[in-house]
């Protein structure tokens, strides 16, 4: 199983979007409050390469971007192998 790092925050529709989403594939994740933990926020925009916006998402350290990203990850057919083949 892949581990999945999510940067989120609280009132974010895109992040709940997006973590519906990894629900619905069974992945677990890690999700990482940026209004809880101000400062992680500054260790997102350097893993994202300066993104500010959540949610950012990392599968296996592999940055894939936001709620966008990752569903047309999905559509596309590749999310599932990056998560290890749940389904």
């Amino acid at each position: 199983m892949a581990k999945v790092e999510i940067y989120s925050s609280m009132y974010c529709p895109y992040c709940h979007r997006a973590k519906r989403l990894l629900e619905s594939k069974g992945a677990a994740f890690e999700e990482i409050d940026v209004d809880a933990e101000p400062l992680r926020r500054r260790e997102m925009m350097e893993r994202a390469g300066g993104k500010r916006t959540v949610p950012q998402i990392f599968i296996d350290g592999l940055h894939v971007g936001g709620c966008d990203e990752i569903h047309a990850l999905d559509r596309k057919g590749e999310l599932d192998p990056l998560l290890g083949g749940t389904a």
